[in-house]
């Protein structure tokens, strides 16, 4: 059965910071325009460009390293909007010297990466989610409290001979 809390456990329980309450739903049970952003087999970086007409940039709210994974809370934003909140598990010795300095580096979204740096890998999503907010996601896609669902995906990066290079959760805010 897949976590479908990682690498965001990982990260929230070394800072005391509870969960959000996530349900696995069928691909189809996810309304647009969500689905359309979230249920498909392509990166998260090139499918939020083309939907929101814009590059996408990345912003870092945290980040550990464990052995060679890097571990790193995200926001991705088109222009001034943003467009998902990120949990990712980078696996640093899948990637050439100069993909993991740009990784490390923390200034590009790793969809932007794995095309600039030309890294043939495959998209799995294993779970698509529907996300009940808690404090910490309020405060993430700035809302005020109260009772808000959002819609994601736990998806998993490999090389096409399927060694993991990256385990992510990718949270979407509510939609324009």
């Amino acid at each position: 059965m897949i976590n479908l809390f990682f690498p965001l456990d990982l990260l929230h329980e070394q800072e005391g910071i509870a969960l959000p309450r996530i349900e696995q739903i069928d691909g189809d049970a996810v309304p647009q325009p969500y689905r359309q952003l979230l249920v498909h087999l392509n990166d998260m970086t090139p499918t939020l460009s083309a939907f929101h007409g814009q590059e996408i940039a990345l912003r870092v709210l945290g980040r550990r390293i464990q052995g060679d994974v890097l571990f790193r809370e995200v926001i991705l934003f088109a222009g001034k909007s943003l467009v998902e909140f990120g949990a990712i598990a980078i696996h640093l010795n899948a990637f050439t010297p100069e993909a993991r300095t740009d990784i490390e580096a923390g200034h590009l979204p790793l969809g932007t990466i794995l095309a600039k740096h030309e890294v043939t890998h495959v998209s799995c999503p294993q779970a698509f989610l529907r996300v009940e907010a808690n404090a910490f996601i309020n405060d993430v896609f700035e809302l005020s409290g109260g009772a808000s669902v959002f819609y994601g995906r736990r998806n998993i990066l490999s090389t096409p001979e399927g060694a993991v290079i990256a385990d992510i959760l990718e949270i979407l805010p509510h939609a324009p």
